[in-house]
């Protein structure tokens, strides 16, 4: 493992996906369009058991997920363990987080476990 890619990566952890995770549960799903690949392959198995194939159709999900949240929520990463090396990367753990959901009356606590796989595209 390269020391350097997997301390660059725990910078990313801690400045740009917390950033895009506090958006989403803001309701704003394009930071993390923005982070996505936009390429094949490309999964996500969804909180509530959805599993989605396909670049396309997990952008559409973080789309429609992001709907559901108004601005008011909070969110924080957990992260237990993360390693990145030649191109690939990976973070497990928590998000802790207290969203305001449409049509609910007040703010609703959630944890989710999170594995996340990342790959290096376009230097980024």
């Amino acid at each position: 493992m390269a020391d350097n890619e997997s301390e660059d990566f725990r910078r990313f952890l801690q400045t740009r996906r917390a950033e895009v995770a506090q958006a989403y549960v803001q309701g704003d799903a394009e930071p993390l369009r923005g982070m996505a690949t936009a390429h094949d392959p490309a999964s996500f198995l969804g909180p509530g058991g959805t599993v989605l194939q396909g670049a396309m159709r997990v952008s559409e999900a973080h789309g429609e997920g992001a709907k559901s949240f108004g601005t008011g929520g909070s969110t924080r990463l957990e992260v237990l363990h993360h390693c990145a090396s030649e191109g690939l990367a990976f973070w497990t753990g928590y998000q802790h987080a207290t969203v305001v959901l449409h049509g609910k009356p007040a703010p609703v606590a959630m944890q989710l476990r999170i594995t996340e796989v990342f790959r290096r595209e376009d230097g980024e």
